[in-house]
């Protein structure tokens, strides 16, 4: 069932490489960084995992691509460098 929903124009700040992973992951889903962004939130809502063990993959590849080395425990121990600024 379609759910209609009204969405808003927001302007976020994320870690960069971050981005890139986020930006590869879904044209590699074929749906937009905004589509990803809600349905990643909403399954994290329920406790529900968010990605299929194949996603999960490519998330690796995407990862080693672009160097992210950051994991879930870097999460709240992030600071922008004064060239973030």
């Amino acid at each position: 069932m379609i759910k209609i929903v009204e969405r808003v124009q927001t302007g976020i700040r994320v870690e960069k490489r971050l981005l890139k992973v986020l930006k590869g992951l879904a044209e590699h889903l074929d749906i937009s960084v905004a589509e990803l962004i809600e349905g990643m939130s909403l399954h994290c809502f329920e406790g529900k995992p968010p990605f299929s063990d194949d996603t999960l993959a490519k998330i690796v590849q995407l990862k080693l691509v672009y160097e992210l080395d950051l994991d879930a425990s870097d999460s709240h121990n992030m600071q922008e460098s004064d060239a973030s600024s």
